[in-house]
């Protein structure tokens, strides 16, 4: 079996597991995900899930957040760690939403960059759940999973996503990457994978790789 038939492969077994292929980010609308995404960095979707509520309460649109005082929404998200440099980031982004987007979420990743504290995981993230496009999002589970997998054996998010774009079909890319972060919950845990549970087990490099050193 080669690459392009183990993602193939990969991409069936994940569907089968997980017919719904949701973002665990909850959010309304595309600027609430965009900021969302930034506030998840080094810290659990459920925590953010925990702050966003009041957060979208307080500033309900990108001019709230572009005029908000940083002080303040560093108050609100204090418990998601980084949080100075997050609310920079926001009030920053929202600035520039403002003055380059006419206060829109741009549709593109090259455009989502170019934003404050925006990377390419929260851009394909946005460009793929907010405008159907097709996207990558390589996370710490994704990097973990598509390595043990055997699709590749570095750390580098970018040259990941490459390869990975060169792998998948591009209409299935995006729910692909939310069913491993699912899947990396649920039995792919970094420190103890429960592999004799695993839907891809029978392709699996790291599993095959365990069985074969007993």
């Amino acid at each position: 079996m080669n690459d392009k038939e183990k993602a193939a492969a990969a991409v069936e077994a994940l569907e089968k597991e997980y017919p719904e292929a949701i973002c665990s980010l909850v959010y309304t609308e595309p600027l609430q995900l965009l900021i969302a995404t930034r506030l998840a960095a080094q810290c659990t979707d459920k925590r953010v899930n925990m702050v966003t509520p009041a957060l979208f309460e307080r500033f309900q649109t990108v001019e709230d957040f572009a005029q908000a005082d940083v002080s303040e929404v560093e108050d609100y998200i204090h418990s998601c760690g980084f949080y100075r440099t997050k609310a920079r980031d926001i009030v920053a982004m929202c600035k520039m939403l403002c003055d380059q987007y006419n206060g829109s979420v741009p549709d593109t990743i090259e455009q989502l960059i170019k934003l404050p504290g925006v990377g390419r995981k929260t851009a394909n993230l946005v460009v793929g759940d907010i405008f159907g496009k097709p996207a990558v999002v390589v996370d710490t589970h994704c990097i973990r999973l598509t390595s043990r997998l055997g699709f590749h054996n570095i750390k580098d998010p970018v040259k990941i996503e490459k390869i990975l774009r060169e792998l998948l079909p591009s209409e299935k890319s995006n729910d692909f990457c939310h069913r491993l972060v699912l899947h990396g919950r649920a039995v792919c845990d970094a420190r103890n994978p429960k592999c004799e549970q695993c839907c891809m087990k029978n392709f699996c490099d790291y599993f095959h790789n365990k069985e074969n050193s007993k």
